[in-house]
């Protein structure tokens, strides 16, 4: 792991290849995004029998999906230490060891706080070691092609969902409970894997007159700042507080439909597997909008403009809540799943596409793990807000016009702010002075080589003698 010193920075000021092992490292993060988004709804299908065995009631046995989400977000300062201290690497492999061991644990357990503590816990812990540095390695891997891999990467999470809650209860029916648990902890060993693929930028090696002549003109060697473990001066960053406030916002009321929606069709007198049925569609529509978006984020005249483009995406979102509160049937809901889940997509494929352009790849490792920690408080605080809501109304129209509303806010918040707050500095006479001061130096370099020069080479035909010198 001689490579491991080049993970406190940006790669170490190594050029992201835009392909070759990045593509091995992009799947990697596929599948590291698809088990920490899917895993805590897929392990919504044993809450019946886990209710049945410990006789608990559902509201504690949400309480697993729900530490399983806070671990995932609230722990991302600690991860952004570790990966500025270790590495990505090294962090993946052991965090893919807590996911595994934190269910295999859980599957022998005795009671439900026992749950809590092994699959919400470390198996939560595992899976944030994993989630976070898998970003940072595909930000460092990829920069023409990065708004394409976040994409692709962001479909790991609907894909994953579509495979784990039927193979959920496929395992329930046949090995109960604990037997599921122990075969997913065994699948969640894979995370090891992914992380062995997260292979870290090493610089191409240099010449011995180029680094001679480099050392030269730097003088006497100066000692390194040593790297900071988590660099809080991304707050002083207009662009990152102005992103931070509006994720906030907007996480408040992004994952509250696909929690009620199936409620929502069963209570306008739907069967239980045709409301069902409703996530499917959102997933599918979903898998195909991630990688869609990624495209088009991607191109020339799009890419500089990202924040707005996220931005008509959370409006697109926020504002296909507001409509769906007014379905009376199941066609509409089914035509609400459609458009929510476009417009989820896109949100998915360029929530951390737009950080990573804000901060850069400087910072990223700790910027992500800032942001993480903001909106967890969100995260636990948007869906409980909701149900309350409706406890109180009766009515799931409320709920979605709730929902929507702060995700439009977030996107106005977004928008605005960096309209008004950003002023673009012109880059072109910038980039003129620095072309120029390179050719400068080498033109210095080489008068100097000239002067040196000995022999004909530099005195032509007249061979160098005591009388021609005189």
């Amino acid at each position: 792991m001689g490579g491991v010193a080049l993970d406190d920075g940006g790669g170490g000021g190594v050029k992201a290849p835009d392909g070759g092992w990045g593509w091995a490292v992009l799947f990697g993060c596929f599948i590291i995004t698809g088990f920490s988004y899917a895993f805590p709804k897929a392990v919504s299908v044993f809450f019946k029998e886990l209710i049945r065995e410990f006789e608990v009631g559902y509201s504690d046995t949400a309480w697993i999906s729900s530490i399983l989400l806070a671990m995932l977000y609230g722990t991302g300062p600690l991860c952004s230490i570790l990966v500025n201290r270790f590495g990505c690497r090294p962090v993946m492999m052991v965090g893919g060891i807590f996911a595994s061991l934190g269910m295999i644990l859980a599957s022998f357990a005795t009671s439900i706080t026992h749950i809590y503590l092994c699959t919400g816990v470390i198996t939560g812990l595992g899976m944030a070691l994993n989630f976070q540095p898998s970003l940072i390695m595909l930000n460092r891997y990829f920069s023409e092609k990065r708004p394409l891999a976040n994409g692709l990467a962001a479909a790991g999470s609907p894909v994953a969902l579509c495979c784990l809650s039927p193979l959920g209860q496929v395992l329930q029916h046949a090995y109960g409970w604990r037997g599921g648990f122990l075969i997913l902890g065994g699948m969640l060993l894979n995370c090891c894997a992914c992380g062995a693929l997260m292979r870290p930028l090493v610089p191409p090696k240099k010449n011995k007159q180029t680094s001679g002549i480099e050392e030269a003109k730097e003088g006497p060697a100066e000692k390194k700042p040593k790297a900071k473990l988590l660099d809080f001066s991304v707050f002083k960053d207009r662009g990152f507080l102005i992103y931070t406030v509006a994720a906030s916002v907007m996480v408040l009321g992004l994952f509250v439909p696909p929690v009620f929606v199936v409620n929502y069709a069963k209570e306008l007198g739907n069967e239980d597997t045709k409301s069902a049925l409703l996530l499917t569609i959102l997933g599918f529509i979903d898998i195909f909008a991630r990688p869609t978006c990624g495209i088009i984020a991607g191109l020339k005249w799009v890419r500089p403009r990202c924040v707005y483009l996220f931005s008509f995406a959370l409006v697109f979102n926020g504002t296909t809540d507001i409509i769906g509160s007014l379905s009376k049937d199941y066609a509409s809901l089914v035509v609400f799943c459609i458009f929510f889940g476009v417009s989820y997509g896109m949100v998915g494929a360029l929530q951390f596409e737009v950080l990573m352009a804000v901060v850069g790849t400087e910072k990223f490792s700790s910027a992500i793990g800032l942001v993480l920690l903001v909106e967890a408080a969100a995260v636990l605080v948007g869906p409980p807000s909701a149900g309350r809501l409706l406890d109180a109304t009766k009515n799931y129209m409320f709920v979605f016009l709730l929902a929507g509303s702060e995700v439009v806010l977030s996107a106005l918040v977004l928008a605005t702010c960096n309209f008004f707050c950003i002023k673009k500095e012109p880059q072109e006479p910038k980039a003129e002075a620095e072309a120029i001061e390179p050719a400068a130096e080498m033109g210095e370099i080489r008068a100097v080589e000239t002067f040196l020069k000995e022999g004909p080479e530099q005195n032509g035909d007249v061979i160098s003698s005591p009388e021609t010198c005189l």
